[in-house]
């Protein structure tokens, strides 16, 4: 199943990671996990939360660059060679990770990743073929996302 992550560009300068997180806590935004990338003049801060369209709501009614991309939360295993065997079932697929990250959780002893495939559709299916726990979003939330709810 895939999940709903902002991308949100920030001015590379002091103070514009901290406004932009206290804007979204003032909404009452929750941040589950994130990462920040530098690219220079900016950065590209990559979040998930479980109301991604409240997120971006804020963020843009306070001036920010935000975009909407699909992601997959997978159940790598907790120990040596966890991620390796999830990466092995992407190389026999020919597969190809754009991005990655962790996640700020663990299910059942697996650590929960974040991961950014082309073609993520086929991407789940050969990871669920594979065998590679594929979280929903009531997995890491406990609750459907609020753009999933009716």
């Amino acid at each position: 199943m895939k999940i709903r992550q902002l991308s949100v560009f920030l001015e590379n300068r002091p103070g514009r990671l901290s406004a932009l997180c206290r804007t979204l806590a003032d909404a009452g935004v929750n941040l589950s996990t994130l990462t920040l990338a530098e690219t220079g003049e900016f950065g590209l801060l990559r979040l998930i939360t479980p109301d991604p369209d409240k997120a971006r709501q804020v963020a843009e009614r306070a001036g920010y660059a935000a975009t909407m991309t699909e992601v997959v939360a997978l159940q790598v295993p907790d120990r040596p060679g966890g991620l390796a065997s999830v990466l092995k079932v992407l190389e026999a697929a020919n597969l190809s990770v754009e991005y990655m990250y962790a996640f700020a959780m663990r299910t059942g002893g697996d650590a929960i990743m974040i991961f950014r495939f082309g073609d993520m559709d086929r991407a789940i299916a050969v990871l669920q073929a594979g065998g590679v726990g594929v979280s929903k979003p009531v997995d890491l939330f406990g609750k459907p996302p609020a753009d999933a709810r009716g």
